[in-house]
């Protein structure tokens, strides 16, 4: 089965949780005529904090989710708090792995994830961000970030012991992050961290937007003893002509308020960059193609001359092993221009994964 990722859902507490997943994924889930659907699910950090220290909560929520005919063996714990802001912007990288609540968040989410598990799931996953935004950042900050690593590792190999099943985390490369891409991700990790309970979180349309090969990306992972742990089938938007009147009033739709947008232009001398679509219209020369990190639906191909790359998704997946977690992650439904039924959309977006994507991966 194929994950969706529930950060499109805003909801401060465990009953907002539920009130969400009723009244989105339970359709999603009868749309597509299953008896089960499996959740790529996101908790606040207070939500994950509550049910860490209970594991009667735990157990409740578990039955929850069962009764609602509900899965989860991957947690996104990317976005600490709330992901809803009328603006988001650089706030969703607070805070960083230099701070002990990063640290705390991902604990918890370990412990809740472990006995959320189905009896299916040969481990459990939990993608994160790429350290933080790139500045401010000292080598102090490398140096207390993988001190943060280890002390997870610590916790992960514990929950190991207790359930008999890995907890992993998954580290997701960034444009504008510490670890823009994936090379940044790889030769930060490799030496530094376990590979047994640390690898890498494969966002497609991050990956996408870097202009990188995906199946000679999944292999410079492989060679450097790491894994492509979880993927985030996700795809960004393109523009082959950005400096023209067409192309640029068509990308300006995608302009808005809430996330940040970066965007990456393909030039022959190299690829340059512009941290978010209003930056970009100033200062890129938009003479080649542009890529741009909005996650569009992988169902949907955008108006003309717009594209998308979905292409990069499929070649990502069909290079990872058999058995990785694959986790549809368009958060990006309440600011996409002309977006319908929210439901009808994620359902929309499964079944293209499930007909486009490689069989094999699970949940």
């Amino acid at each position: 089965m194929i994950a969706y990722c529930t950060n499109v859902h805003p909801a401060p507490d465990l009953a907002g949780i539920l009130a969400q997943l009723d009244r989105y994924a339970v359709r999603v889930r009868e749309a597509l005529e299953a008896d089960t659907l499996a959740l790529g699910l996101w908790l606040p950090a207070l939500v994950a904090r509550g049910l860490a220290e209970d594991g009667t909560a735990r157990q409740h929520f578990r039955a929850e989710l069962a009764s609602r005919g509900l899965t989860v063996s991957t947690l996104n714990a990317f976005p600490y708090g709330d992901f809803h802001d009328e603006v988001v912007k650089h706030a969703v990288y607070f805070p960083t792995w230099t701070d002990p609540r990063r640290l705390q968040y991902t604990v918890d989410c370990a412990a809740v994830l472990a006995d959320l598990l189905p009896d299916s799931a040969s481990y459990g996953s939990i993608s994160t961000l790429p350290l933080a935004w790139r500045e401010p950042w000292t080598g102090r900050d490398d140096d207390r970030a993988a001190e943060a690593l280890t002390e997870l590792t610590l916790s992960l190999r514990a929950e190991t012991r207790r359930h008999g099943r890995p907890i992993r985390l998954a580290v997701e490369p960034e444009p504008g992050c510490v670890l823009d891409t994936v090379s940044d991700a790889v030769e930060w990790l490799a030496g530094r961290v376990d590979p047994d309970h640390i690898g890498i979180c494969l966002d497609t349309c991050h990956l996408a937007v870097s202009f990188a090969d995906p199946a000679e990306t999944v292999a410079s992972i492989r060679r450097a003893g790491l894994d492509v742990v979880k993927v985030q089938a996700s795809a960004a938007l393109e523009v082959a002509e950005p400096g023209t009147p067409e192309g640029r009033r068509a990308v300006a739709e995608y302009s808005e308020p809430r996330y940040l947008h970066q965007v990456r232009e393909n030039a022959p001398g190299g690829v340059l960059a512009a941290d978010d679509l209003p930056e970009a219209f100033e200062t890129l020369p938009a003479e080649h193609p542009w890529r741009v990190h909005f996650h569009v639906p992988l169902h949907a191909v955008p108006p003309a001359p717009l594209t998308s790359t979905t292409d990069v998704l499929v070649a990502a997946v069909a290079a990872v092993d058999p058995g990785t977690h694959v986790e549809v992650e368009t958060y990006t439904w309440t600011v996409l221009p002309g977006a319908g039924d929210l439901a009808d959309g994620i359902a929309a977006e499964l079944r293209w994964a499930t007909q486009h994507l490689r069989t094999g991966v699970v949940a």
